[in-house]
């Protein structure tokens, strides 16, 4: 069936955000022509709004209403303590555990050479010239743990190793309620690597998979 142009157009606009597929594009499209015109408005309007007034913060690279974003204009957090994540739905996770009180940098992507993404296409060089400015007494880093994300993260220590800020990495081990049966061997490793000493006294220090 061919739908009036108009429709066609809205299905393809919808078909193009990730995730949506032929069918969820067409439901989304004759959802929005079947709502009240006031949904369609204050859908166009947010959409309009969200692309006039977010812009990237020129601090952290966050996508932020305000230069510099609300974390980082916040003089309770952490500013020689920060954590780079891949994209800004990752600081919204981590600001959900309310435990990390230190700034972030968003990279907006990984190193991926099959994708066509390399370290020039990310706001690696931002990162750098934080760094640079000496304030910053720890970096760490928390890109994914898959192939892109350890290459972008070795990519960035190695850059960092030379400008004598401390480079940590973020500890990857077993899911709570995971069962060892269906855990791979590399993130066994990992949560080798990063476990800690039990009890009340015990210091909060990682030890070195090789005492075991």
């Amino acid at each position: 069936m061919a739908y009036p142009s108009p429709i066609a157009n809205l299905i393809a606009q919808f078909g193009r955000l990730p995730g949506i597929g032929p069918k969820t594009a067409q439901r989304l499209a004759f959802h929005l022509l079947e709502s009240p015109p006031s949904e369609a408005q204050a859908l166009a309007e947010a959409i309009l709004t969200a692309r006039q007034k977010v812009r990237f913060c020129s601090e952290c690279q966050n996508l932020t209403d305000q230069d510099p974003c609300a974390v980082c204009s916040d003089p309770r957090r952490d500013h020689g303590l920060v954590c780079v994540v891949e994209s800004p739905r990752d600081v919204a996770a981590m600001e959900k555990i309310h435990d990390y009180r230190g700034t972030y940098h968003v990279l907006h992507g990984v190193i991926s050479p099959l994708d066509g993404v390399g370290p020039d296409d990310l706001r690696i060089g931002a990162l750098v010239e934080r760094v640079r400015k000496g304030h910053i007494r720890e970096v760490i880093l928390a890109t994914n743990p898959d192939v892109e994300g350890e290459a972008t993260a070795l990519y960035i220590q190695r850059l960092l190793q030379p400008l004598g800020v401390r480079v940590t990495r973020i500890a990857r081990g077993i899911p709570a309620g995971g069962d060892l049966d269906y855990v791979d061997e590399v993130t066994l490793v990992r949560a080798l690597e990063g476990r800690r000493e039990m009890g009340e006294n015990a210091p909060n220090r990682s030890t070195p998979t090789g005492n075991a």
